[in-house]
């Protein structure tokens, strides 16, 4: 299953991707946004039936521009989570053609009634993309998860440096098939 937009392209990962991916999830850039995973959870996302783990192409060619994960894609109760999106390029509208065809992808392709994600509070940017794409919030988990950093020399591993909150959101079928009427998403 590949879906793609008019820039981005959506791929499934394979295992030797996996380099790109640990790379760009350990970006200094990315880090602080997320909570790095093993390579072997990220073989077992590329693996297991119940996750869609993709590469995002972006452009005419196959140039890799970053990672998402689904989870949740047999959920007997149609709720369908948007794991992780991480990608390098930043303010070009990536993201954004990215969590329409997951959108797409998630109430169309995999039946949800449900799709949801949580994001850190921190991530401002992240959370008016989702809001602006009709996630709504659900509550906060109050310093629930450790801020990472990379080593500012580059030499070491990455360190936590703190807590941050995580912001639940979701949008379920009859508010995505409502904004699909109003043209707001992907055909």
């Amino acid at each position: 299953m590949s879906e793609k937009s008019h820039r981005v392209r959506l791929r499934p990962t394979m295992l030797s991707d996996l380099d790109f991916v640990i790379s760009v999830e350990t970006d200094a850039h990315n880090l602080p946004f997320i909570t790095p995973w093993e390579r072997t959870q990220h073989e077992g996302a590329v693996r297991f039936p119940d996750f869609r783990h993709f590469v995002v192409e972006v452009g005419a060619g196959t140039e890799r521009g970053g990672f998402v994960i689904l989870q949740g894609c047999r959920n007997p109760h149609g709720s369908v989570e948007l794991k992780r999106i991480v990608l390098q390029a930043k303010g070009q509208g990536l993201g954004r053609e990215c969590v329409r065809l997951l959108k797409r992808m998630a109430f169309r392709d995999l039946g949800a009634h449900r799709f949801w994600l949580d994001v850190k509070q921190l991530n401002q940017r992240a959370l008016a993309l989702y809001a602006s794409e009709g996630f709504v919030e659900e509550g906060r988990l109050r310093e629930s998860v450790r801020v990472w950093i990379a080593d500012p020399a580059g030499h070491g591993p990455a360190r936590a440096a703190g807590y941050d909150s995580l912001v639940v959101m979701s949008m379920l079928d009859r508010e995505y098939h409502a904004r699909l009427a109003l043209g707001h998403e992907l055909p």
